[in-house]
């Protein structure tokens, strides 16, 4: 599981509809899931601090959890299926029992940034959907790879196979 974290809000210039950014700590890579309205909405309110009169539905969430003395503890992004992501939102409830539940990813990361919870995403998911936020740094570690490559020897695979059989032993 990579940490990731909520870049931001964007638009699809194509469609018009919202996309949230997510990032991994490094801000290496970025990972854009295409969400709701109501979703967008929810997270922007948070990110830049807006307050309703009235709960809205990830805030009522949180405050049913709250009341009934559980804790929301990560979220995680761990599948994607013809374009559709599929996240888990992990509870613990006031007697320490951990509670799985499926959800959007928008809601869960709704919900995530509310308490700071982390945000986790499978390396299968971020493999599959996400971009480069570092070119720079990308070409460097190709360029220090392939470097790498042409240095081996076959002696250097004498060596590790000679090691390895020594372990087993």
């Amino acid at each position: 599981m990579i940490e990731m974290k909520v870049m931001g809000i964007a638009l699809d210039t194509r469609t018009g509809s919202p996309i949230v950014v997510l990032h991994d700590i490094d801000n290496r890579k970025a990972l854009p899931i295409w969400i709701g309205s109501a979703e967008a909405s929810a997270i922007i309110r948070k990110i830049e601090n807006i307050s309703v009169s009235r709960p809205m539905t990830h805030d009522l969430i949180v405050q049913i959890v709250e009341k009934l003395e559980g804790a929301i503890d990560r979220v995680e992004i761990n599948d994607v299926e013809k374009e559709t992501y599929f996240a888990n939102i992990y509870l613990t409830t006031k007697d320490n029992q951990e509670v799985v539940i499926d959800a959007r990813p928008s809601d869960a990361i709704a919900i995530a940034i509310r308490v700071d919870a982390p945000i986790y995403v499978t390396a299968n998911v971020l493999a599959n959907g996400s971009v480069s936020c570092d070119a720079a740094k990308d070409e460097e570690e190709a360029q220090e790879f392939r470097n790498f490559i042409q240095s081996i020897k076959p002696s250097d695979f004498e060596k590790l196979l000679k090691h390895d059989k020594e372990s087993d032993q």
